[in-house]
């Protein structure tokens, strides 16, 4: 599964192993490996990728960590169908992996 690192080569996605490492090293905290995995992603698929890269990664960082620490919870609706997935994921440590508040 890509979305955990189980994925061999781009994870069925054009440059998905690029983009992978730019979204790791964007979200890490190595400044060096940051700069190398920019280069690499630009000098593949040019600038332009490189800030819709930029900004998809921001985006699903604050998504995330804006869910977590509001505790928006998961819709009951879905808790079934995503078991497997969110214990894979470890989504359900966090407060907003618990499902519907209660009270």
């Amino acid at each position: 599964m890509a979305l955990i690192g189980q994925a061999d080569g781009d994870g069925g996605i054009p440059y998905g192993a690029l983009l992978a490492r730019f979204a790791g090293a964007a979200i890490g905290d190595e400044g060096d490996g940051l700069a190398a995995a920019r280069s690499k992603l630009i000098g593949a698929l040019g600038d332009a990728a490189m800030v819709d890269a930029s900004a998809i990664v921001a985006t699903f960082n604050a998504i995330d960590r804006l869910a977590d620490a509001t505790g928006i919870p998961i819709d009951e609706v879905r808790l079934a169908p995503t078991a497997d997935l969110r214990e894979q994921l470890g989504i359900n440590a966090f407060p907003s992996g618990a499902g519907p508040m209660s009270g």
